[in-house]
C-alpha cells in the first residue's frame, strides 16, 4: 500500500502510474484489475471481476472496442471537420448578404434624404411661386380700387367745398353784390350735379387660396415604400409543364412560388428572381419573369430551336428547389413533317419583302398564327437567315473577327448582352453573368475589365447594357440592381441614377444633348435623365399599342435625336421624339424580310440607316431611315445564335453581341 501514496506536490501523471502498476487499461471498478473485455450493452470496460454482473451481455476483447472506438471517433472527426469548409462558406456569404443588407440600408437612407431634400426644394419653389402670385395679383387689384377711391375722395372734396360755399351764400341776404357768386355757386353746382364719378366698384374683393392639399397629404402619407421580402431560395420551388418540356417557338410558362425559411408562402412580391435556359456551352434564353405581387411569379419563355437544354432558376443568385432543371424542347408535329426545302433562290429572299418558296408549305407557313412562325430549327438551313444579295447591293458586309469563348477569364464571356462603341476606338462589352464590363480595341485587343459583383452602389449584380457618354464617362444598365451606374473612362465609379424609379433596365444610350436614354425591360417605360440623375421625362408602359411596349429591350438616337427602341415582344421597332411622340414604327411577326422574331440590338449610321439584331431568328437587318428593309449583314460564315446587343464602331464596322455563341463578332460594313 505504500507504493500508491505520494506526496502533496506529485504530479497527476505520476499518480495514475501509481495507482494502475498494470498500465491504461486498469478496471474502473476493481483496483488493482486489468480490464481486458468491453460490454457492448453497457457500454463500459470489465475486468474478471466484473464478469458476474455482465453474463448475459455481449462482450469482445477490450483492445477491438478500442480500436473501435477510436476508429469511430476518428470517422466523427472527419465528418465535423469536412463540414467546416462548408459552414466557412456558408458564414462568408452570409457576413457577405449582411455587409450588402448593410451598404443598402446607407444607400436607401442616402435615397430618402436625398429625395425628401428635392421635395423640401420644389416645396420651398412653389411656395415662393405663391407668394409672388399672391403679391401680383393682390397688386393688381389693389391698384385698381385705390384709384377709385382716389377719384371718389376728390369728388367728394370737391361737391363738400362747393356745397359749403353755397350755404353760406344761402345764408346771407340777397344783394347785387352776391349776385356774381352766387351765379359761379349755381354753375358749379351744376357741374358737380353732372359729374361723371365711378359710383360702381371696379373690382371685387375676391382673394382666395385653393390648396387640395387632401390628396398631397395621401401621396405624403404614402410617399415612398420599403421593399423587401422573406423569401429564400433552398424552400423556394417551381411548378408547371415549362419544366420539363416546351415546344419550338411557342411560349412556355414556369410558376414559381416563394416560401420563407420555415417553408411558409411568402404573400407579397418584388423578390429579385433571374431565369435562364441554356443549353450545356453556355445561356441563350432569358424570357420574362412577371411579378403577380402575391408571392408567385411566372417565367415565360420562348426557345427558338429544339434540343436538351437546362433551366436555372434563382432567387437572390441562389438555385430554388431542383434548379437547374433539365428541359427537353421539340417541334410542333407541323414542324416534324418532311417539308421540302425552298427552291426559290437567296438573291430573290433578299429582294423581296416576304420570302417565297416552292412548297405550299410556304404559304401555310404565312397565314400562321405568330406563335407559330418561330421556327429557329429551319433557320440553319434556310437561305432566308443569311442570303446571298444582288451584286448591285450596295451593302457588301464580312465576319471580320469573332472575339471570345464561355468563361470568366479576360477575353471570356458568359450571357454578354449590351455592346458600345466609343469615338477613341474601344468596343464595350456588359458580361451580364460575369458582373462585369470588358473592352476592346477596334483590332479585338483585350484592354481592361472591371466590375465586382454586388448590390451596393460601385457594385454590378446584373449588367446588360452599356453606353460611352461624350464626356467618356461609361453608363451601365444594371437590370438586377434595378439602377444605372456611371463609371469613368478608367472604370472608377462616380455615380448612380434611376434607384427607386427602374424596375429592369436593360439597354442604355445617350442622345445629342448628353442625356441619358433608359430603356426600362420591366416597366416597359423609356426614361430619359440628366447625367446627375435628374428626370427629364418618361413615356411608354406594357401593352401593345403605338406608344407602349412588351419587354423593350435597347435603344439608339438617330441624327434628328430621335429614339430608336427595339420592341422584344411585339416583334417592332419603334421610334420616338424625346417627348415620347410616336414618329415611325416598322416590323411584325416572322422570318420574312423586315420582319422580327423578337429584336433586341440597334444601332444608326451616318447616313440614317437602321441596323437590328433579329434576335429569335439569329440575324442583322438593315433598314433606311423610313423604316424600309435594305438588306442582311451577311453571317453565313460564322452564324449568329441569339444576337443581343449591337453597335457601330469608330472605323464604321458592325459589333454584335452573339450571345448564343459567347463571344462577339466584328463585320464589315460599308456605309
Amino acid at each position: 500500500m505504500e507504493a500508491h501514496q505520494h506526496s502533496p506536490d506529485s504530479s497527476s501523471e505520476e499518480c495514475t502510474v501509481l495507482e494502475a502498476p498494470p498500465g491504461k487499461n486498469a478496471c474502473p471498478q476493481h483496483a488493482g484489475k486489468v480490464a481486458d473485455l468491453y460490454c457492448s450493452a453497457c457500454k463500459c470496460a470489465l475486468c474478471e471481476d466484473c464478469l458476474p454482473n455482465h453474463a448475459e451481455h455481449p462482450k469482445v476483447a477490450l483492445s477491438q472496442a478500442l480500436e473501435q472506438h477510436r476508429n469511430n471517433l476518428q470517422e466523427r472527426l472527419g465528418t465535423v471537420q469536412d463540414r467546416l469548409p462548408q459552414i466557412s462558406d456558408v458564414l462568408s456569404f452570409v457576413k457577405e448578404i449582411l455587409q450588402q443588407l448593410t451598404n443598402q440600408r446607407a444607400s436607401i437612407e442616402e435615397d430618402i434624404q436625398s429625395s425628401f431634400e428635392d421635395l423640401h426644394k420644389q416645396l420651398d419653389v412653389r411656395k415662393s411661386v405663391l407668394l409672388m402670385e399672391l403679391e401680383v395679383t393682390y397688386g393688381l387689384k389693389q391698384k385698381v380700387l385705390q384709384a377709385q377711391i382716389d377719384s371718389l375722395l376728390r369728388g367728394e372734396g370737391d361737391m363738400t367745398a362747393t356745397c359749403t360755399q353755397a350755404e353760406e351764400a344761402l345764408a346771407g341776404d340777397p344783394c347785387v353784390a352776391s349776385l356774381q357768386v352766387e351765379r359761379e355757386l349755381w354753375e358749379r353746382l351744376g357741374e358737380l350735379a353732372g359729374l361723371g364719378l365711378p359710383c360702381q366698384p371696379e373690382e371685387n374683393d375676391q382673394l382666395d387660396l385653393v390648396m387640395e392639399t387632401d390628396g398631397l397629404r395621401k401621396s405624403i402619407h404614402n410617399l415612398g415604400t420599403i421593399v423587401t421580402t422573406s423569401a429564400v431560395a433552398s424552400q423556394s420551388e417551381a411548378m408547371g409543364a415549362g419544366l420539363e418540356q416546351c415546344i419550338v417557338g411557342h411560349p412556355a410558362s414556369v410558376t414559381i412560388v416563394t416560401r420563407d425559411k420555415s417553408g411558409g408562402a411568402c404573400k407579397s412580391g418584388n423578390a429579385i428572381l433571374s431565369a435562364e435556359v441554356f443549353t450545356p456551352d453556355g445561356s441563350i434564353v432569358d424570357g420574362e419573369i412577371v411579378d403577380h405581387k402575391n408571392g408567385t411569379y411566372e417565367f415565360v419563355y420562348t426557345v427558338p430551336k429544339e434540343g436538351d437544354f437546362s433551366l436555372a432558376l434563382r432567387l437572390y443568385d441562389q438555385h430554388i428547389k431542383g434548379s437547374p432543371f433539365k428541359l427537353t424542347v421539340t417541334k410542333t408535329l407541323e414542324a416534324e413533317l418532311d417539308v421540302s426545302p425552298s427552291t426559290t433562290t437567296a438573291t430573290n429572299s433578299a429582294a423581296n419583302a416576304t420570302p417565297s418558296t416552292g412548297s405550299s408549305e410556304g404559304a401555310k407557313r404565312r397565314g400562321k398564327s405568330p406563335g407559330q412562325k418561330k421556327k429557329g430549327s429551319k433557320r440553319a438551313s434556310s437561305a432566308l437567315g443569311t442570303p446571298r444579295r444582288k451584286t448591285q447591293n450596295p451593302i457588301e458586309d464580312d465576319l471580320i473577327f469573332r472575339i471570345g469563348t464561355k468563361g470568366r477569364n479576360k477575353g471570356e464571356f458568359t450571357n454578354l448582352q449590351g455592346v458600345a462603341a466609343s469615338s477613341n476606338g474601344r468596343i464595350l462589352i456588359a458580361d451580364s453573368n460575369n458582373q462585369c464590363v470588358q473592352i476592346f480595341s477596334n483590332e479585338g485587343e483585350f484592354k481592361s475589365r472591371f466590375g465586382v459583383r454586388g448590390r451596393s452602389p460601385g457594385q454590378l449584380q446584373r449588367p446588360t447594357g452599356v453606353a460611352v457618354h461624350p464626356s467618356g464617362d461609361i453608363i451601365i444598365a444594371d437590370y438586377d440592381n434595378k439602377w444605372v451606374s456611371i463609371f469613368s473612362c478608367e472604370g472608377k465609379f462616380k455615380a448612380k441614377l434611376g434607384s427607386g424609379r427602374l424596375m429592369g433596365p436593360k439597354g442604355v444610350s445617350v442622345d445629342q444633348n448628353g442625356h441619358v436614354i433608359v430603356v426600362d425591360n420591366k416597366a416597359c417605360t423609356v426614361f430619359i435623365f440628366q447625367l446627375t440623375g435628374k428626370l427629364i421625362t418618361k413615356f411608354g408602359s406594357r401593352g401593345n399599342g403605338d406608344k407602349q411596349f412588351a419587354g423593350p429591350h435597347f435603344a439608339a438616337v438617330n441624327k434628328n435625336n430621335e429614339i430608336i427602341v427595339t420592341d422584344f415582344h411585339n416583334h417592332s421597332v419603334k421610334v420616338f421624339t424625346l417627348e415620347g411622340e410616336l414618329v415611325l414604327k416598322f416590323g411584325s411577326n416572322g422570318e420574312g424580310n423586315g420582319q422580327f422574331n423578337a429584336p433586341t440590338g440597334v444601332a444608326v449610321d451616318i447616313n440614317g440607316n437602321i441596323i437590328v439584331a433579329d434576335w429569335g431568328n439569329s440575324r442583322i437587318q438593315v433598314f433606311d431611315g423610313s423604316g424600309s428593309f435594305l438588306s442582311y449583314i451577311n453571317t453565313s460564315a460564322d452564324p449568329l445564335y441569339g444576337p443581343q446587343g449591337l453597335a457601330l464602331t469608330s472605323d464604321g464596322h458592325v459589333v454584335v453581341a452573339d450571345s448564343g455563341n459567347h463571344c462577339f463578332k466584328v463585320y464589315r460594313y460599308l456605309q
